[in-house]
């Protein structure tokens, strides 16, 4: 690997002798792979013995893969059983179960995209929470809106703004992810594009944008709430510095979090500052950074007293029992189609509705053709879906592959015309159709699988 001059002066004089040469080995190795489960699908399921898995330490979803399967061409993996994400990133689960509290709490994601810590946050927030996930970038937002409605949660609001947007609303967070955009040193061995991008100049330009993403979210953390700052890059410019400035010019302390000597996590390199550093080579990972922050500073935004939300005009009758306790929520409807929001979730909903840009929110029921209402793609992945209300059909390996192409499938004589619910292992991964000759796809265009290629083998990640 081709590292900068600059990057390996610094990082040298940074990490110090000992620590770089294992860095610079471990960029030379190849990454890992690993995943997480959705414990709201799957209560029991096993990663396959062929993979040869080992549990990710910090995190008691992970495992890491001896290898990296198709996850494109396995089913369960479209249907949220499970999510790839990073063994690194999976710290922020050891983490949140430190610093949760057990009463129900308002959080945000701010920059969230894809969506890994974004469901892995959801997966351990205390019920009737309410979780907030942000990404400033319009294609990246869309990719955050499909993990999350894929992972099955009602209770998520997406929105595609800038920090300053939030800003000049009254929200006010108990706690707040910052995953700030950087400048990528811990993901050189996985993107070659990071290491052509970076320069000195590159990283004190994300330095900046980075206090100004946390200066500009400041105003809507309660005091006393938490900051959980984290990079995926090396620097101290980035990590430590950004960390003491966010204590000295905004007001905040650091909160330790207890963590394994085995884990081989490099702490913060000053003093002041408690964080964790995962380095290639060292611990088993990309690189990341991570510190977490107690707001001690008094000024937040105060949210005004919520009105009492309007009675909706949907017409429920069209989709009755769709869901699971549908009495808890309320239907709005928003270009053509009917969400399923939680009433939890509702005044905060209006309150923003004008001054953010919501993407997604709660269940997407639906939308009316003519006489009939056709249920929405993402409906079939909720964990509130009520399965009964729909006729099942369990298809074969190669017919979830075609469906997943929304390609037109034919389904056995004795399945009803009408909408019909497709499962897979019995994990729902869509809906046709059925008009007794063939079934039209109503999966959506823009979550098909693309590759004509078809595996010999059936994929074996997860067993259930």
């Amino acid at each position: 690997m081709n590292l900068p001059k600059d990057f390996i002066t610094q990082t040298r004089e940074l990490l110090g002798e000992e620590r770089f040469v294992l860095l610079q080995k471990g960029l030379e190795m190849a990454p890992s792979t690993s995943i997480r489960f959705n414990p709201f699908k799957v209560t029991s399921a096993s990663v396959s013995t062929a993979l040869a898995p080992q549990q990710v330490p910090w995190c008691g979803e992970g495992y890491y893969l001896s290898e990296r399967p198709n996850f494109t061409f396995d089913p369960l993996f479209h249907a949220g059983c499970y999510y790839v994400q990073e063994a690194s990133s999976m710290f922020l689960y050891h983490v949140l179960k430190q610093v949760l509290p057990h009463q129900p709490l308002m959080a945000l994601d701010l920059c969230a995209a894809p969506g890994g810590k974004t469901t892995l946050l959801r997966t351990l927030l205390p019920n009737e929470s309410v979780l907030f996930a942000n990404e400033a970038i319009y294609n990246r937002a869309n990719i955050l809106v499909e993990n999350i409605e894929k992972f099955g949660h009602s209770d998520v609001i997406v929105t595609n703004n800038y920090a300053a947007d939030y800003k000049k609303t009254d929200l006010a967070f108990d706690l707040i992810l910052a995953d700030v955009p950087c400048s990528g040193e811990g993901m050189f061995r996985k993107d070659e594009d990071a290491i052509n991008q970076w320069s000195c100049q590159y990283v004190e330009k994300c330095q900046q944008l980075q206090r100004e993403i946390v200066s500009d979210i400041w105003h809507n953390l309660k005091e006393n709430g938490i900051l959980i700052y984290s990079t995926c890059t090396f620097n101290a410019l980035e990590n430590e510095e950004n960390v003491e400035w966010i204590i000295d010019e905004l007001g905040a302390e650091c909160i330790d979090i207890e963590i394994d000597s085995s884990w081989n996590i490099t702490p913060a390199l000053f003093n002041k500052v408690k964080g964790y550093r995962f380095l290639p080579g060292i611990s088993k990972g990309e690189g990341l950074f991570m510190c977490v922050l107690r707001k001690t500073s008094e000024h937040y935004a105060r949210a005004n007293k919520i009105k009492k939300s309007k009675q909706s005009n949907v017409n429920s009758k069209s989709f009755d029992n769709w869901l699971q306790n549908q009495s808890s929520y309320s239907l709005v409807e928003k270009n053509e189609k009917v969400m399923a929001i939680p009433q939890i979730l509702v005044p905060l909903y209006e309150q923003v509705a004008n001054q953010l840009r919501i993407l997604h929110a709660g269940i997407i029921l639906g939308t009316q053709k003519g006489k009939n209402f056709i249920p929405h793609p993402s409906l079939a992945f909720s964990i509130q879906i009520n399965r009964q209300a729909f006729y099942n059909k369990e298809v074969s390996y190669q017919q979830a592959i075609s469906f997943l192409r929304k390609e037109a499938i034919t389904l056995s004589a004795e399945t009803p015309k009408g909408i019909v619910l497709i499962t897979y292992n019995n994990q729902p991964i869509g809906f046709v159709n059925n008009l007794g000759n063939r079934a039209n796809n109503l999966y959506l265009n823009e979550w098909k699988i693309k590759s004509g290629y078809l595996p010999e083998a059936i994929p074996s990640v997860i067993t259930l």
